[in-house]
């Protein structure tokens, strides 16, 4: 169990880092220096991965030292998968795994949000990468009103993990408006059963970025659910999410009929 302030009962047990479940990826859109050191002093032990979102990385001041603060504190750190493909557009693979390599980076994403690459190519970019990275592989369009069969979805997520990708990332934007969501944020419920099947929960990062798309997840897999695209002030409610010390999970691990007590 993490280190709490308090022992309270009838909390869930929580796993600790290294985590293969319980994982949150948290979203860095170009925070500060100053703001990084102080995002791992209150939250580095409920954080395992670190996404600089989408191309930020490219305009961003002091990326490389903001990159070791985040190592530093044993939480992994990558690049966001669309500066991926926008090397890929531009065929320069080789530069891209120069590029994150230059900046001593462990992990690398894949993904086809934003360009179409034939899944047998993003398979074999995935195996390619998996020889010094641990990759994450994401799964999903990007686009608005873009529908994908939960077939298809259980297909790719299945060949990307034996491609070798750590865990596959199911797609809802930073907006949680696309993917396994609908225009209103509300989730594609019949989807994430179709998948979950077939694929194991455990080898899914969930995109959650709003509030009440955490608390579906945790609702319908526990607390050791993995989550991403979480901000960087929503790392510690989410804890409490996960724990049942917040209102909206408040009896999920509490005895039956407490609810209906009065005290």
């Amino acid at each position: 169990m993490p280190n709490y302030n308090v022992t309270l009962t009838h909390l869930p047990e929580r796993t600790v880092r290294p985590r293969e479940s319980g994982i949150t990826m948290v979203m860095d859109k170009g925070i500060s220096l100053k703001s990084a050191e102080d995002f791992v002093e209150s939250y580095a032990d409920y954080v395992d991965f670190v996404k600089l979102g989408f191309g930020t990385s490219v305009v961003s001041k002091h990326v490389k030292e903001k990159i070791k603060i985040y190592q530093k504190a044993g939480i992994k750190t990558y690049l966001g998968g669309t500066l991926f493909e926008a090397f890929v557009a531009r065929g320069k693979f080789d530069e891209y795994q120069k590029f994150i390599d230059s900046y001593g980076l462990d992990t690398a994403e894949v993904s086809d949000g934003s360009i179409n690459i034939a899944h047998d190519s993003k398979c074999k970019f995935i195996s390619t990468l998996a020889k010094n990275f641990t990759v994450l592989s994401e799964v999903g369009s990007k686009e608005e009103g873009i529908i994908i069969h939960p077939a298809k979805w259980v297909s790719m997520m299945k060949a990307e993990l034996e491609a070798g990708s750590f865990k596959v990332i199911a797609e809802a934007r930073e907006s949680g408006t696309v993917g396994i969501f609908h225009k209103n944020g509300s989730a594609h419920s019949m989807l994430i059963t179709r998948i979950t099947n077939k694929i194991k929960p455990t080898d899914i990062i969930w995109e959650t970025p709003q509030k009440a798309q955490q608390v579906y997840f945790i609702n319908l897999f526990g607390a050791n659910v993995n989550v991403g695209n979480i901000s960087v002030d929503d790392v510690i409610p989410l804890e409490t999410l996960r724990i049942g010390l917040r209102g909206d999970t408040f009896f999920n691990y509490m005895p039956e009929g407490t609810k209906d007590k009065i005290f």
